[in-house]
């Protein structure tokens, strides 16, 4: 009997598999998602627009119209061309795969988004983590001197970062595309939420890319996210795209959010403000010791120590679920990441948080 382990690598198998937490009949979050759904009217347009799909055909294998839609409403520049993957997750697998023959690494400040250093592994490329500072921040002199010593083929930076929500400096991001002999991915996943991006420079000739996703936005189901980089590396990249990787009903239905982008917009701007009353009511409260400022959806926060997990598991007992991103250990330990939600769930989640702290 031929089993995996007579086949695969012993560090893939000792990898623990993706895991997601139940979350039925809870108040959900922990997964970073925009917790409103369309408006009935726009709901019923949707499904209008669905029903003229066929599904018994491919699909667009370039998606052209979806990708001219992105283009046009994120202001993607001329120079730049464009690659949609299934998710973020696939585009970040497909430029590893790129360089998975060049004998440099994969880099990336830590903690940081796990698929980055997941996918390497997978691949057999070597990762380096650049641990953050105290707070969370960017090492800058940590990171240039490991962009002299192992010259990475990719450097991923998650802009703002999960899962702390930190929004790194942009002067010493710029500062780092410059010093990197290599790619520099920058992960905007969370755009929406943020103050500064550095799409307008995606396709110059510095080694920049931009990678970003409509999860975050409120397409979280529709798995979508895309690439902006030279005409020259997108070429490149798209020959280990696999075939008609953005399936038909994805597709029209990307082009219809983005066809009414003002309604996924309003949605941001609220979630920021309450992002906002969030920190504000977790920094005021007995028992949290520190609140990470945030730029993205959620915010990271520091209770107690040793209270990590129970205050968790507190929270979900009561029907609410967050991250547990203590579970990870270092400098984790003991923190936790709420996706910000509705005033009504932001309210149950503080309400419930309080009583968890004082127990």
């Amino acid at each position: 009997m031929i089993r995996p382990s007579d086949l695969m690598r012993p560090e893939v198998l000792a990898q623990p598999a993706y895991a997601v937490a139940e979350s039925a009949g809870m108040i959900k979050l922990d997964a970073m998602e925009n917790p409103y759904a369309w408006p009935g009217e726009l709901r019923m347009a949707w499904l209008e627009a669905l029903s003229g799909v066929e599904l018994n055909r491919y699909p667009d294998a370039g998606a052209r119209a979806v990708t001219a839609a992105i283009r046009a409403v994120h202001q993607v520049p001329e120079e730049a061309g464009c690659l949609l993957g299934n998710g973020s997750d696939e585009l970040i697998q497909i430029l590893i795969s790129a360089v998975q023959a060049s004998g440099r690494p994969v880099l990336s400040p830590i903690p940081t988004f796990v698929m980055y250093e997941v996918l390497a592994r997978a691949a057999g490329v070597p990762f380096v983590g650049v641990p953050l500072t105290t707070d969370f921040d960017l090492d800058g002199p940590a990171l240039l001197r490991a962009l002299d010593e192992h010259r990475p083929a990719l450097v991923f930076l998650a802009y703002p970062n999960n899962p702390t929500g930190r929004l790194y400096d942009p002067g010493l991001v710029a500062e780092v595309v410059a010093a990197n002999p290599g790619l520099t991915v920058i992960d905007e996943a969370y755009a929406p939420f943020s103050s500064n991006s550095f799409l307008s420079q995606a396709g110059g000739a510095s080694g920049l890319m931009v990678m970003r996703t409509m999860s975050k936005l409120g397409l979280a189901g529709l798995r979508l996210g895309y690439l902006a980089a030279t005409p020259e590396w997108i070429d490149a990249l798209d020959r280990l795209r696999l075939p008609y990787n953005i399936n038909a009903l994805t597709q029209r239905s990307v082009s219809f959010a983005l066809d009414h982008a003002a309604v996924l917009d309003e949605q941001a701007h609220t979630l920021r403000e309450q992002r906002a009353r969030v920190s504000a009511v977790l920094a005021s409260l007995p028992g949290v010791r520190r609140v990470i400022p945030s730029d993205a959806n959620f915010i990271l926060f520091e209770v107690a120590r040793g209270r990590g997990h129970p205050v968790f598991e507190f929270l979900r007992a009561s029907g609410i679920l967050i991250k547990d991103v203590g579970r990870a250990g270092g400098v984790l330990t003991d923190h936790l990441r709420v996706t910000v939600g509705t005033p009504e769930e932001n309210s149950a989640f503080l309400a419930a948080l309080t009583e968890a702290l004082r127990s």
